[in-house]
């Protein structure tokens, strides 16, 4: 299978050291390790939020280093623990982010069909001021999906869900993502999610064990 992503051993802060490491294209990656092994800042060095100290990362065979690190967050896209809404109506949230890429927002039922994949069904003229940590975790989601990149990567996406809801989300996404070429990528700290919906799993560990 096409290798998305060649990880040829980074190293990061004089403390984490990754092996290498190969994502397939078009599968769902989960990742694993113990608090403190480098997870969250791993997706970081994967669409060059962070750049490593050592070692070098390939994206679809170039290495992200001389890459255009805007047109790669665009391609490959990063959704954190801590999510970015504006004080706005869910409509509204849409528009400005599709706004700052210089591309016309979706239609109202396009923005409803996102939605419901995310099991996010609210009335998009619901204001995202007072919603929960889980909604607002969903509508990001569902914002991010939208542009259809190549590559999503998600850090604990299910940390503000019940498990239900956890399950309903990862389900419909990792659906979609197969039927539209999408690879995902999710660090997660629980076991169970991934013996159900990971294709691969990589673990990594602290040096210092």
């Amino acid at each position: 299978m096409e290798k998305i992503f060649t990880i040829e051993e980074p190293k990061f802060g004089g403390i984490l050291e990754y092996p290498h490491m190969e994502i397939s294209s078009g599968n769902t990656t989960f990742i694993q390790g113990a608090s403190g092994a480098g997870k969250s800042t791993l997706l970081k060095l994967l669409n060059a939020s962070l750049t490593p100290e050592e070692g070098r990362i390939f994206y679809q065979g170039k290495d992200i280093r001389e890459m255009d690190t805007i047109e790669l967050r665009k391609e490959v896209i990063l959704i954190g623990q801590n999510v970015y809404l504006f004080d706005e109506s869910i409509r509204e949230n849409f528009r400005m982010y599709y706004e700052y890429r210089d591309l016309p927002a979706p239609d109202d039922e396009t923005m409803k069909k996102y939605l419901r994949l995310c099991h996010a069904d609210f009335r998009l003229e619901e204001s995202c001021v007072s919603m929960s940590g889980g909604e607002r975790q969903r509508i990001y989601i569902a914002i991010c999906i939208s542009f259809l990149p190549k590559v999503i990567m998600m850090d604990e996406p299910t940390s503000a869900l019940d498990a239900t809801t956890a399950g309903k989300v990862l389900d419909n996404l990792k659906k979609f993502c197969r039927e539209n070429g999408i690879t995902m990528i999710v660090v997660s700290h629980d076991e169970k999610l991934s013996e159900v919906y990971a294709d691969e799993v990589l673990t990594i560990t602290r040096r210092d064990n």
